[in-house]
């Protein structure tokens, strides 16, 4: 399976960026081609423009600069995000790179009469996130889990209804030990692993 692998942390030497790279390799050793995308090691800007917003709805010109989001989008049969969860949800440099790259005629059509969107996502047969959490599971769950509700929700809305999908979580990261952070690894590698090509 072609897998984009999606990571969003600041610093190299984080467990996030850690988790990343458990997810890549272990998915190349399963057989699957891999792309990994580190959206701040590759300089992605997150911040929507005044021009980019106002030409947002027209499929000739909104994928300008970011031609090369769109074929990573396009050539992707699977999604998988690795991410810390701030503040109950995504880091602004994802939600960024959702809000720029998931457009109109990429990820969805919009009919211009305001009918009902279209999904176009239908090659994409995998979705899951990886996630840490500095809360605890039943915090996480009381609030909604936002970010997690985004990918498995709202990103699942424009995939088709067959796609499968996982979520992996360490909760309290906060207070994490090295034992609960290797032992995760190891269930992030085990559940990747597993994956049919």
């Amino acid at each position: 399976m072609r897998i984009l692998v999606v990571h969003s942390h600041p610093v190299a030497e984080s467990y996030s960026t850690a988790l990343f790279r458990c997810a890549v390799e272990t998915l190349r050793a399963a057989g699957h081609q891999v792309r990994p995308l580190d959206l701040y090691a590759s300089g992605f800007d997150p911040v929507m423009g005044r021009q980019e917003r106002i030409d947002y709805h027209d499929p000739a010109v909104n994928r300008r600069g970011l031609e090369e989001q769109v074929e990573l989008l396009r050539w992707a049969e699977g999604l998988v995000f690795v991410y810390p969860t701030w503040w109950y949800s995504l880091p602004a440099m994802l939600k960024g790179w959702l809000e720029r790259a998931w457009l109109p005629d990429v990820a969805f059509h919009l009919p211009p009469d305001g009918g009902r969107v279209r999904p176009l996502m239908g090659h994409v047969r995998l979705l899951g996130g990886i996630s840490t959490y500095g809360a605890p599971w039943w915090l996480t769950r009381w609030v909604g889990d936002p970010g997690r509700r985004v990918i498995m929700r709202g990103l699942r809305a424009v995939c088709p209804w067959r796609c499968r999908t996982f979520w992996l979580a360490h909760y309290r990261m906060d207070s994490s030990t090295p034992e609960s952070r290797a032992a995760f690894l190891t269930k992030v590698k085990a559940k990747l692993a597993s994956i049919e090509r």
